[in-house]
């Protein structure tokens, strides 16, 4: 009995649950399956989970749309302080690239302008350099103007300062190097920088310039002055009657500290009267009969109380004598008009030149008179050919030199003559 209600037990099936639902007299009953209660209850669950999650939604809604509308203000935010920096950083760039602009245009300006007042220079110097280097007396070591900087034209907007300010002189085609200054700018260097460093070696180079047209000025004034000096020295040491003191008794002017730099147009007025100076100097020595009638020829005879060659007596002698032989060219020794050419007793033929300040000069014992009366002739002229005519043993030059008449010693003029003739 035993083993087979165990059996039955062990074998027995699970029976559906049966709902029923007694109403009255009617009885209804519902069998339900496992797999509808598994829906069912999986039905409620979800539905339950869904209220859960909706009232949770509905409980959050606004802490959850107040936390997104408080990120996205916060990225808006940081949006904007970006863009406002980047502006920032925009206007401050523009606004430099303007101010470079600006000083660049200065600066270009600047040196348009000194590089306009050195050609103006240039333009003034050239006639009063012409006249002070055409003049012998003059150093030939004094320095020449360095050429006027020009600027490269193949160099970049960074290394051409025209064409930042878009502008380039007519000259830059010319080329003008400044390597160094360049080549000592860093490699971090901005593009202003590396212009500064080439606005900085043109304005030394027109400094210099101005400087070398300065110093070569007053050089050249000098030289002048001391030449003028030279010729007026020689001259009043030789006795020679000079003109004018030309001022050098008289002094003054206006108080100038030693340093004080003096204008451009102060030095060339200065030049300008040395060289009006020594123009005066020059005229006023080639006026005066200073020149060798006979150069290269020894002297025989000078002037003074002598021993008479004819009559072996003492005797004065008026003039000087060359010896030379007959033929050789006889010149006159300065400026002047032929107030005689022809036989004057003694003298033979004999050529006598009026000059300025009084003084005449003879030269006599031609053989033959090469200029008329009333002929100008320039100094070294040749106005006639040495000879032996009239009262001579010999062929020779007798030159005399007068003043208002009287014969004076002709040495001294040619020892003046020679101290300036290199000035000449």
């Amino acid at each position: 009995m035993k083993k087979s209600g165990q059996a039955a037990v062990f074998g027995r099936r699970k029976e559906p649950h049966t709902i029923i639902i007694a109403r009255g007299d009617e009885i209804r009953h519902f069998t339900v399956r496992p797999w509808i209660a598994a829906f069912l209850g999986s039905a409620a669950a979800a539905v339950a989970i869904g209220y859960l999650l909706a009232t949770s939604y509905l409980v959050l809604r606004d802490d959850l749309i107040g936390a997104a509308t408080a990120r996205q203000a916060r990225m808006q935010q940081a949006y904007e302080d970006r863009i406002s920096a980047l502006r920032a950083q925009v206007d401050r760039i523009t606004s430099r690239q303007l101010l470079d602009q600006q000083l660049m245009e200065t600066k270009v300006s600047e040196l348009l302008h000194r590089q306009s007042q050195l050609t103006q220079r240039h333009g003034r110097l050239e006639p009063i350099l012409g006249r002070a280097t055409a003049a012998p007396q003059l150093p030939a070591t004094v320095p020449a103007p360095a050429a006027k900087p020009e600027i490269r034209a193949g160099l970049t907007a960074a290394e051409n300062p025209f064409e930042l300010a878009g502008m380039v002189p007519a000259a830059a085609a010319k080329p003008f190097s400044f390597w160094s200054t360049r080549n000592a700018s860093r490699p971090d260097d901005t593009s202003a920088d590396q212009a500064d460093r080439l606005f900085i070696a043109i304005n030394q180079s027109l400094r210099s310039i101005e400087t070398e047209q300065l110093a070569r000025i007053t050089t050249l004034a000098d030289s002048a002055y001391q030449t003028a000096d030279a010729i007026s020295d020689a001259l009043e040491s030789a006795g020679l009657p000079v003109d004018g003191d030309f001022g050098k008794d008289g002094v003054g002017g206006p108080l100038v500290a030693v340093g004080n730099p003096i204008g451009f147009e102060t030095r060339v007025q200065e030049l300008d009267e040395a060289l009006d100076l020594l123009d005066r100097m020059k005229k006023e020595a080639q006026r005066l009969p200073i020149a060798n009638p006979a150069p290269g020829r020894a002297i025989s005879s000078t002037f003074g109380v002598r021993k008479d060659p004819l009559l072996g007596t003492p005797a004065h002698h008026s003039g000087m004598d060359f010896r030379a032989p007959v033929g050789a060219p006889a010149r006159a020794s300065a400026a002047g008009t032929v107030v005689k050419a022809g036989w004057n007793g003694g003298y033979g033929r004999m050529v006598e030149i009026e000059h300025s300040g009084g003084f005449t000069t003879r030269y006599a014992h031609l053989s033959k008179i090469g200029v008329k009366e009333g002929q100008a002739v320039s100094r070294g002229q040749e106005i006639g050919k040495v000879g032996s005519s009239g009262r001579s043993t010999g062929p020779h030059l007798h030159y005399e030199i007068r003043r208002d008449g009287e014969a004076i010693d002709p040495l001294r003029f040619l020892k003046a003559g020679k101290k300036v003739s290199s000035y000449l």
